[in-house]
């Protein structure tokens, strides 16, 4: 399949076909919340992101930062061929369970220590994940967990036809 025609990108913007592969990790200098059941269960200015070619950012947040009950082992596991073996949690808040809907890297492969002790969540079966105030929107597919900002510009892994990219 050929590569999309990369969106050109605004002042200010990013596009996700200037990321690299293998991905990079990078700190954010941003607020980074979630909230799920009506209630605040992670809020941090501790947050890193995982930028990779043609996908939106995949924010990690310290598990510190999650309110406590907020993260419970989930059954499953999955390998990423540069970030290593991660487990699964389901998300807790108010009264709604999302099943599975994060993920960590508790012993990450060299390069991505970055990543130890942090958890991304799926923005999708969340009620708000905002990043300085501005609500994302879950990256398409359902299968990637990337958070699509204002900030950067696709178009993005996930959508239909894009599995070849």
């Amino acid at each position: 399949m050929q590569r999309p025609r990369p969106v050109t990108p605004a002042a200010g913007q990013e596009s996700v076909w200037d990321y690299p592969r293998p991905p990079r990790v990078e700190t954010v200098h941003a607020r980074v919340t979630i909230r799920l059941g009506g209630e605040l269960v992670a809020d941090t200015r501790d947050a890193v992101r995982v930028l990779e070619t043609s996908h939106p950012p995949v924010y990690y947040l310290p598990l510190g930062d999650f309110v406590d009950g907020a993260l419970v082992d989930a059954p499953g596991s999955s390998f990423c061929e540069f970030k290593g073996a991660a487990r699964y949690l389901d998300v807790h808040g108010g009264d709604r369970v999302a099943p599975g809907a994060g993920w960590n890297y508790p012993h990450p492969s060299p390069g991505y220590e970055m990543l130890t002790d942090m958890v991304a969540v799926y923005a999708g079966p969340m009620d708000e994940c905002t990043v300085d105030g501005e609500i994302v929107v879950a990256q398409p597919g359902g299968f990637y967990g990337g958070w699509v900002t204002s900030s950067v510009v696709g178009p993005f892994k996930g959508v239909p036809g894009s599995m070849g990219w």
